[in-house]
């Protein structure tokens, strides 16, 4: 009899312990974002300039401005997130969680220049524009990378078992990619992806999903970032700036379990999302 309740025992453990495997998450969307100003620092040693252009104006750059899928997927600002929930209530995971935005400084503003340029003394206003030898992008990615923690709370779940909605809440902390592309007073740099610094986010989700499977969710996200070392003529740039974005995205969950997992009949923050 004793040998026969501890093989019980280990059926049953057996059985929870297939029961706590994860789920994993998949998503795939599009951005638009807000920039606050920037003063972004120049050096040039050999030039003899070390000065700032102060609180910089810049926009983002969609790319789906006029017109739905005329252009290749990759080509607006995208995002994508790659997640896994690894408790038992599937309500704490972590996420790979990348931005592909665009930051171009504003044409046309005028900016202050202080500092030093020729090892002179400088404080003055320019036109910054293209036609006088001034553009600056991030434009084929201001590019945040987010190694995210995140935490799931059940919002509402239909008595067909058919309709959840979740509030999702993420922060993280990862590396900054951009593509850096600029010419300051005639002098271009040669465009290329860099290693750029670090970057720290927050975001909020909404997400809808149906049939167990597939969602959609609507996240805002508020980000800090700091550049430096970045490649310019002749020198490096640095800067540091704050992005507020709005993202549309599409997903489908993967679980991990054996058998046939279901959605919990009542999605509150103390239900798991597999049973």
């Amino acid at each position: 009899m004793l040998l026969l309740q501890i093989c019980a025992t280990a059926q049953t453990e057996t059985k929870t312990k297939k029961h706590k495997t994860g789920s994993f998450y998949f998503s795939w969307g599009y951005n638009a974002e807000w920039y606050t100003n920037s003063t972004v620092h120049i050096e040039q040693d050999a030039l003899g300039n070390n000065y700032d252009m102060v609180h910089m104006k810049a926009q983002d750059h969609k790319g789906w401005d006029y017109g739905i899928l005329n252009k290749a997927l990759t080509i607006p600002q995208y995002n994508y997130r790659l997640g896994w929930y690894f408790n038992e209530r599937q309500d704490l995971g972590v996420e790979i969680n990348f931005d592909h935005t665009k930051y171009l400084l504003t044409d046309g503003q005028y900016m202050q220049i202080t500092g030093k340029m020729n090892n002179q003394q400088v404080n003055e206003y320019l036109m910054f524009s293209q036609g006088n030898g001034f553009y600056y992008y991030l434009n084929n990615g201001a590019n945040f990378f987010l190694f995210n923690f995140v935490r799931r709370t059940g919002l509402y779940s239909s008595k067909d078992n058919n309709l959840h909605i979740d509030l999702i809440s993420k922060a993280g902390v990862g590396p900054v990619v951009p593509h850096v592309q600029n010419s300051l007073f005639g002098q271009a740099n040669n465009p290329h992806f860099q290693f750029g610094g670090w970057n720290i986010g927050q975001e909020n989700v909404i997400r809808f999903t149906v049939m167990k499977y597939g969602f959609i969710e609507f996240s805002e996200k508020a980000d800090y970032a700091r550049y430096s070392h970045l490649a310019i003529y002749d020198g490096y740039a640095k800067q540091a700036f704050g992005t507020i974005e709005f993202i549309a995205s599409l997903g489908f969950i993967l679980p991990s379990h054996k058998g046939n997992p279901k959605f919990a009949k009542k999605a509150d923050s103390g239900s798991s999302i597999w049973r």
